[in-house]
């Protein structure tokens, strides 16, 4: 069976990283799947909204140590590590997150939008233990959604915390019960891609790129990004059906 698993139904894409015996670390093969898989999400009209999950009660233990010592190193040229973390899709992903999402694992769900966990779900950055460093992104991307002083914490100490004070932080999303929470992924997914996919698609993208820009090149970069969502059919179809009081038909254009 696939080391990565798709499923591309009902406007969402579920991809399911599954090495459970590796507590689904990333190898050269799922990274290189991974790829495969964001590309598909991006090039398909039909899926608006794409979740990253792990098989069997774990999200993802971060890079396979084994095979790195061998000499595998799970990087994608232009995409980076699991084969999105330095590029991620241009279209939504939520993280629904069981059990661990350590190192690479959870640098991989801080790539994405959102993150959905169970309960009992920890996340951590522990390279600091093993003389290695958070380099796909964990360390850009932490001190954005957590206050400093707490992600110094995680990265300096490297022990994990709980995804309820996660949660209480404004990392997670949403917490859901053990075991449940792709069904919450799921959910949030859904109202998403509810919505007009060419604003959903332009407003990910202009957030994800505002980090970094001052506020002249931010609104020189919002006018590229928005315009053609203004200037489109759906624009015009979802003012036409609030004054009409009916549910828009999104054609994405």
């Amino acid at each position: 069976m696939s080391s990565v698993l798709t499923d591309f139904t009902d406007g969402v894409a579920v991809i399911t990283i599954n090495r459970p015996e590796a507590r689904n670390a990333v190898n050269n093969e799922v990274a290189e799947l991974l790829a495969e898989a964001m590309q598909e999400l991006d090039a398909r009209e039909d899926i608006l909204v794409g979740i990253l999950t792990g098989a069997e009660g774990t999200f993802c233990a971060g890079m396979d140590l084994k095979a790195f010592v061998r000499g595998e190193h799970p990087w994608i040229p232009g995409r980076g590590f699991g084969g999105f973390a330095e590029r991620p899709p241009a279209k939504p992903l939520i993280a629904a997150v069981e059990g661990w999402a350590l190192a690479g694992g959870c640098e991989l769900a801080l790539a994405a939008d959102m993150i959905v966990a169970a309960r009992d779900a920890a996340f951590g950055l522990p390279e600091v233990k093993r003389g290695l460093v958070a380099a796909a992104g964990g360390l850009l991307r932490l001190p954005r959604v957590l206050p400093y002083q707490l992600a110094m914490e995680i990265v300096l100490i490297g022990d994990p915390i709980s995804a309820e004070r996660a949660h209480a932080h404004g990392l997670v999303n949403a917490l859901t019960e053990p075991g449940m929470a792709l069904v919450g992924a799921r959910e949030l997914a859904t109202r998403i891609a509810a919505n007009g996919p060419l604003v959903v698609r332009a407003s990910k993208q202009l957030m994800a790129l505002s980090f970094g820009y001052n506020d002249a090149d931010a609104h020189m970069l919002q006018q590229r990004i928005t315009a053609p969502v203004f200037a489109s059919a759906d624009a015009e179809d979802g003012a036409r059906a609030f004054a009409e009081k009916r549910v828009p038909v999104w054609k994405g254009e």
